[in-house]
């Protein structure tokens, strides 16, 4: 079960702050090679000069639109050129023109057969201090914002408070359980995004302990100023020597806790007959599971991670526990139905 590159989707309105957010993660991610496709919309692509030399490989679409192509083998490969093995790039950023459709993009990304990338969300960038007017003259903003997997209002502090807070709530009505990451200037913390990488040293039991999701990150140190400026995102671990009941699983991962961005790990099934380990990735409402292979001796353990904003550990953790399957006799494989239906065929 070869890991897959996520591909992260960033969108937003015109001046929403998508390449501050960018440049960004580009200056503060320690260790991640990350690959950029910009999307600009117009002749002179100035997001393309903003990145360049910052980033380890990049490929940019120039004049047009990713989600004007005729031919989706175009963005195909590029997405070929950045997962070759050889590029050693361990996630894909798309910064998406201010005019771009979000379901096109999230699209070409399912529908891609490269198998060497997932989709790894949808991040729609939203101007604290314009949106009200931006929303109320394009109506179909609030479109795109539905489809978004993690919403982050920037330029926070640009606003009154109190009107930060009644933006927040008209967000939150609209996207639901989808998590609001409040930032300034662009900060977000990588973390929340995408895995730091496990490069050659790392060990299989580092692999499965998920130990570098939970390192910490700098908060802006040398800049008291904007140390609290941003939301702070959360990572809970859950481990479980017992057996699982997948009907339960997939019933908390299709309703899961307000906030949650990301999930991923290896669950162990207490099915008949079934002796594998499943790996699974969820980003805001994309499931996917892969079924791996077994050594004898290994153990049976269930191994995840949740990472979001605003998430309560604690709820979580309890609606996991009571996935445990309890009874003496295991399950039967029809038991399994739901997970096969997020399985890729």
């Amino acid at each position: 079960m070869a890991e897959r590159i996520p591909v992260l989707i960033v969108a937003g309105f015109l001046g929403s702050g998508k390449t501050t957010l960018l440049n960004h993660l580009l200056r503060n991610t320690r260790g991640t090679r990350i690959g950029v496709v910009v999307n600009d919309f117009g002749a002179i692509n100035i997001d393309a000069m903003l990145v360049a030399g910052q980033v380890d490989a990049m490929v940019s679409l120039g004049n047009g639109c990713v989600c004007c192509a005729v031919d989706v083998s175009e963005l195909d490969d590029m997405f070929t050129a950045l997962s070759e093995p050889r590029a050693r790039i361990d996630v894909i950023v798309v910064e998406a023109s201010g005019l771009a459709e979000p379901r096109n993009l999230i699209r070409m990304v399912v529908a891609s057969e490269n198998p060497r990338i997932r989709y790894g969300g949808l991040v729609e960038v939203v101007d604290a201090e314009q949106f009200p007017a931006s929303r109320a003259q394009h109506p179909e903003l609030a479109k795109h914002l539905r489809l978004a997997d993690l919403v982050v209002l920037n330029k926070s502090d640009r606003v009154p408070a109190a009107d930060l807070a009644r933006l927040r709530g008209d967000l939150t009505e609209l996207v639901g359980q989808v998590p609001v990451y409040a930032t300034t200037h662009g900060r977000i913390e990588p973390g929340l995004l995408f895995d730091e990488p496990l490069r050659e040293t790392a060990t299989q039991a580092e692999q499965l302990s998920f130990d570098a999701l939970l390192t910490e990150h700098d908060h802006d140190h040398d800049d008291p100023a904007h140390r609290h400026l941003h939301d702070d995102y959360t990572s809970v671990s859950f481990t479980s020597e017992a057996e699982l009941d997948p009907r339960r699983l997939i019933d908390f991962l299709d309703d899961p806790p307000t906030g949650l961005f990301r999930a991923k790990g290896f669950a162990a099934f207490a099915v008949a007959g079934e002796r594998r380990k499943f790996l699974f990735h969820l980003v805001g409402r994309h499931l996917v599971f892969e079924p791996g292979a077994w050594s004898r001796g290994e153990p049976r353990t269930t191994q995840l991670v949740l990472i979001g904003t605003g998430l309560d550990s604690d709820t979580a953790l309890k609606r996991l526990r009571d996935c445990v399957h309890t009874a003496a006799e295991p399950l039967d494989p029809q038991a399994l139905l739901g997970v096969w239906r997020y399985t890729p065929h």
